[in-house]
């Protein structure tokens, strides 16, 4: 008997309608724990199903979606209810959730919680420790797969953005066993041999498993004792690992870090001619402010006859020379007025005038004689007049 091909298509429809028809498989309950969960744009849900030793592929379509009362998120453990059918166009079996709620928390996502709790208990997450990003770095150094998407955006963009800066790779495994570790050693390789300005630290997407080694104690305590700034970007935009937390900057995506950190030399230039332009405007203001100011300046007498405005002041101010000659003049007269009329009354009290007016002074041993009881027989006494003095003696 001939055996006639059939096609993959058919094939794969075939399956389907078997897995179909089986009513075991048309209503499955099924417990696990959620990894690669993607929330699609459109609304439906994608995701992983796994336990220790299995996994199967998940999707909850956006008419189930508004009655799940929780966000699924790689690491937790749910209990799933729906369908098991085959998408012939790959030939996948996958359930096809109508149902989940949560069963607790996943292993992973449990590890995860504990140690971002810890550490930002320890102030691992402060902003006061953060670094501020170069405004203007001359390397950038990237820690990341050597190949792949991640490394070309960042060298992409960054070289766009400034031809003139470089790229510093230093290649680490960023997911699997040893990962951390190797990270680690390149942070600490950046820091030692002052290899960058800034560092960039990125991988694109994947499970919660896949970025693991972000969410690592070791990492995080390498990312907070770099003295280099750290750009965290790992994942997607709706990805946080624990080097989003730690990191002094946090970028969405591979992409956004380079942007964030390689400033665009072509607004640079335009924001510097807008400042020049500025100057240049303000500057030709202030010119013609002066110009102005001059113009009106120059309208006055005292610039058109300059030689008169002279004269004038030279008249105030030999008017006023001659007011203070007469005040001085004044003020001498008056003083010397004074200064006569107590020269008069000091002469007047003189003992010389009482003497011209015929009057004497008797002295006895030098001593004045104002009374007859001062002289005895055969005192010896010194009479002085106005014209000169004699000596005489009491009988």
């Amino acid at each position: 008997m001939e055996i006639k091909p059939i096609t993959v298509n058919e094939l794969n429809n075939y399956i389907k309608e078997k897995v179909d028809g089986d009513d075991f498989l048309n209503n499955v309950y099924v417990k696990g724990e959620i990894s690669n969960c993607k929330l699609h744009y459109t609304g439906h849900i994608y995701f992983t199903l796994k336990d220790e030793k299995s996994l199967i592929k998940c999707v909850m379509f956006k008419s189930y979606t508004p009655h799940l009362n929780f966000v699924p998120k790689d690491g937790m453990k749910v209990l799933v209810f729906g369908t098991v059918s085959v998408f012939p166009r790959d030939g996948v079996y996958q359930i096809y959730c109508k149902a989940m709620k949560q069963d607790g928390i996943g292993d992973l996502y449990e590890a995860y919680e504990k140690l971002k709790a810890k550490l930002e208990e320890e102030g691992l997450f402060e902003q006061s420790h953060k670094k501020p990003i170069p405004k203007f770095p001359k390397i950038i150094g990237v820690l990341t797969a050597s190949t792949g998407a991640v490394i070309r955006d960042i060298i992409n963009v960054s070289t766009r953005r400034n031809p003139n800066v470089k790229i510093r790779l230093l290649p680490v495994p960023v997911q699997g066993d040893g990962a951390a570790k190797q990270i680690v050693k390149g942070i600490e390789t950046m820091n030692n041999e002052n290899l960058a300005d800034v560092i960039i630290l990125g991988r694109g997407g994947g499970s919660l498993e896949d970025l693991w080694p972000f969410n690592e104690e070791i990492v995080a305590r390498a990312i907070y004792a770099s003295k280099i700034p750290i750009i965290s970007a790992v994942g997607h935009e709706t990805d946080f690992s624990i080097s989003d937390f730690v990191a002094d900057l946090r970028a969405p995506t591979p992409s956004a870090a380079a942007e964030l950190a390689v400033p665009n030399i072509a607004e640079v230039v335009k924001n510097i001619d807008n400042i020049e332009n500025r100057y240049k405007i303000s500057l030709r203001k202030k010119v013609e402010l002066m110009r102005l100011r001059y113009e009106k300046c120059m309208t006055r007498n005292v610039f058109r006859d300059p030689l008169q405005k002279i004269n004038e002041k030279s008249l105030v101010l030999d008017n006023n020379v001659k007011l203070i000659s007469n005040y001085i003049s004044k003020k001498i007269n008056e003083e010397k007025l004074k200064f006569e009329k107590k020269i008069a009354k000091l002469d007047s009290l003189s003992p010389l005038k009482t003497l011209q007016r015929g009057y004497s002074v008797i002295l006895k041993d030098g001593k004045s004689i104002n009374t007859v009881k001062m002289l005895n027989e055969g005192d010896n006494i010194n009479i002085r007049l106005a014209d000169g003095e004699k000596n005489a003696k009491i009988i």
